[in-house]
């Protein structure tokens, strides 16, 4: 009953909260490595610039693979797509979690790379399934939804390594064992509940091309009217974010002299705060402006985040610095992808949005290791220089108001 009384309240399809269950569970299957896969890349004995290639070992493969799985899911339907690229977390995280050498902990993250295209999928069902009017409050739901899984992860990661070890695995291994059984589970789901959203009509011969794995398609696509702006709009976002993530960790433990237990309070921190503004301030925000102007904001607010936490680097000060991040950085992706949802077609909606989902992957790539160089002159250089290139990203997003689509007051008038 209350969760009939949940979907009539936000007046969205039974299959959208389907979908958006499976894209949590598959967030906390993500997400529960993240706190361990630094320590974990230790016993391995890699050094720092080792354990961040790590993270792109994971994201440039998924920068090649998201956009095919996007278009195979146009051409054969979403749900056969979606349970390969679940099954592909699966696989990669039982790899890692028993693997006795380093180079099997790479392959896994490559795996899981190539086969990740599951967020920019159900993001397609999302588009599939929901009318003009819903779309933004349904992407910023999904995304709120997406985003606990923030919080849920770190936390079920802890428990996970008290949990008595199996055979070879150690504790930090068991968090991959648990973040497998998770994936599994959501593709249990989409297997036996979600049904095939994508119309007969819009399905097309299977046939792969290579022009589908090709990188001049993806590149080619930045300059694509109008979308290409949006697909670069990604790619400054998430570079200078990625920057600023990979030097989160090292600021905390060596500048403020905390330890892990205020690193895992952070995450929850963020992702709880993260999780309340989608869902209960994206909305009222969306009705009176245009979504540009919301982006802009919120990429801009946390550029000037960005450049607060290492001028004032105390613990107090961190974390209401923090609880501002944490709501702001909850807008920009779930905006943008609303924003090209609105102004393509059905037929393509996974091609675009899986290759929004690239750039997103590429700029998860080469962020880690560029923030790995500047923290070697020192703790704060990161912060600095990714505070000024968000602002200048929000300036960027400002200039492009006049050429897209959007709902909103601010698109109506």
């Amino acid at each position: 009953m209350k969760f009939r009384n949940l979907r009539e309240q936000f007046n969205l399809p039974l299959k959208f909260w389907i979908v958006t269950l499976i894209a949590f569970i598959n967030s906390v299957s993500f997400t529960i490595i993240i706190p361990l896969l630094y320590p974990y890349a230790k016993q391995f004995g890699l050094n720092d610039f080792q354990a961040s290639l790590l993270t792109t070992a994971y994201a440039l493969p998924q920068f090649i693979g998201t956009p095919v799985l996007g278009r195979l899911s146009d051409r054969l339907g979403r749900k056969p797509l979606l349970v390969v690229s679940l099954f592909g977390t699966v696989l990669s995280g039982v790899v890692a979690a028993v693997t006795p050498v380093a180079w099997l902990l790479y392959v896994a993250r490559m795996v899981d790379g190539f086969t990740g295209g599951n967020t920019s999928i159900a993001s397609a069902v999302v588009s599939d399934i929901t009318t003009v009017e819903q779309r933004a409050r349904a992407f910023g739901i999904f995304g709120a939804v997406f985003r606990l899984g923030f919080v849920a992860g770190p936390a079920l990661s802890y428990v996970a390594q008290q949990l008595p070890t199996v055979g070879s695995v150690t504790s930090l291994g068991m968090s991959f064992l648990v973040g497998a059984v998770i994936a599994m589970f959501a593709t249990i789901l989409t297997i036996f509940f979600l049904p095939e959203t994508l119309p007969p009509s819009e399905k097309h011969q299977f046939r792969l091309s290579l022009n589908d794995f090709g990188f001049i398609r993806i590149f080619q696509s930045a300059v694509r009217p109008k979308l290409g702006n949006l697909f670069v709009l990604t790619f400054l976002s998430g570079s200078s974010f990625t920057i600023f993530t990979f030097a989160f960790q090292p600021f905390v433990l060596e500048v403020l002299n905390q330890d892990a237990k205020t690193l895992a309070i952070t995450f929850a921190v963020v992702g709880m705060v993260g999780f309340i503004s989608q869902v209960f301030a994206l909305e009222p925000l969306r009705k009176k402006f245009n979504l540009i102007d919301i982006l802009s904001l919120s990429l801009f607010a946390r550029g000037i985040t960005f450049l607060l936490i290492p001028t004032f680097p105390y613990l107090t000060a961190f974390f209401i610095i923090i609880v501002i991040f944490g709501f702001v950085n909850s807008f920009p992706m779930p905006l943008i992808d609303s924003i090209l949802s609105l102004n393509s077609t059905q037929r393509e909606q996974g091609e675009v949005l899986g290759i929004n989902a690239s750039y997103l992957s590429i700029s998860n790539a080469i962020g880690p290791p560029i923030s790995g160089l500047l923290v070697s002159f020192g703790y704060k250089i990161p912060f600095w220089i990714t505070g000024v290139l968000t602002v200048l990203t929000a300036c960027f997003a400002f200039t492009l108001k006049s050429n897209f689509k959007c709902e909103g007051k601010g698109s109506r008038e």
